[in-house]
């Protein structure tokens, strides 16, 4: 039988709106069993990507979900966060400065640690002892030193991997030429920056998520209610937001995003809808691996 008390204990922690917790047995429940099963037919430690735009709930979701697994399925789980993977401000300042000043704004893959992560999941799945695992500060916008990053003993059953991007596949050359927004198309004229994103969603990026064994998509009712759903995060991380700002730093994100709500229903193994008002809407595992 399952206990409701964490399940609510945890609602009010996170300040969720009333009926979140009956979501999460309709949702994360199904989704859980899927899990343990997929770790039971793999015996081994299993990856399982989470992938949403900004302010889908995607972290929340790894919460309750990291949790139902550890709780009611007696497995060892955590979560590994694309964002605490992003380069220190330093790196993407030289990063900038040397290929495209565009790239100093965190993000778009490129700006990410790739061999780091790959590092992090190596270690959660397979070295015994006690894994650091990095994070990063978003109020200063860079990684916290080695001494303060959290300990996780190793080796899990279940690492979820969530991050925006995570198990993104490139755009064709074609679909790079034409600018999605106001951004790209007065501060990447020649295109330098989305091809130098999607050149390494190619390459390091596609090694990295060659890792998982298992992706699922929280899919977003459109990219206009990404910026109003940043706006709520940042609200809630700062207490106050600068709306153009927001809406600047989130046309960053769209191109991709857009590519990925048009592409990745097509090939992730589990989806799940998200309403206008952030609530889950439904879930399906169009090709759950071993089903």
């Amino acid at each position: 039988m399952i206990r409701a008390s964490w399940i609510d204990a945890l609602c009010r922690e996170e300040r969720l709106p009333p009926g979140y917790g009956e979501s999460v047995h309709r949702h994360v429940g199904p989704l859980a069993a899927k899990i343990v099963a997929l770790h039971r037919t793999r015996a081994r430690a299993v990856v399982v990507g989470i992938c949403g735009a900004q302010g889908s709930g995607k972290t929340t979701l790894a919460l309750f979900l990291e949790n139902w697994l550890r709780r009611e399925s007696g497995l060892a789980a955590t979560t590994l966060s694309l964002d605490d993977l992003y380069l220190g401000k330093q790196e993407r300042l030289e990063l900038a400065d040397r290929e495209h000043p565009l790239l100093g704004t965190r993000g778009v893959p490129g700006t990410h640690d790739v061999g780091l992560a790959e590092e992090c999941l190596r270690t959660l799945t397979s070295v015994e002892g006690n894994a650091a695992i990095p994070v990063f500060d978003k109020t200063t916008d860079d990684r916290l030193p080695n001494a303060r990053w959290r300990s996780v003993v190793s080796p899990v059953d279940v690492v979820l991997f969530e991050g925006w991007c995570v198990g993104a596949r490139p755009q064709s050359d074609d679909e790079l030429r034409t600018p999605v927004n106001a951004l790209e198309a007065e501060e990447d004229t020649d295109g330098a920056w989305r091809r130098y994103s999607n050149d390494r969603l190619k390459n390091d990026y596609a090694a990295l998520f060659r890792c998982l064994d298992a992706l699922l998509l929280l899919r977003v009712p459109s990219f206009d209610k990404i910026i109003e759903w940043r706006g709520l995060q940042e609200e809630k991380l700062r207490g106050s937001c600068d709306q153009r700002e927001i809406e600047r730093f989130t046309r960053h994100f769209e191109r991709l995003t857009r590519h990925m709500l048009a592409s990745m229903p097509g090939y992730a193994n589990a989806l799940i809808d998200i309403e206008d008002d952030h609530r889950l809407a439904s879930l399906e595992f169009p090709d759950w691996p071993g089903t």
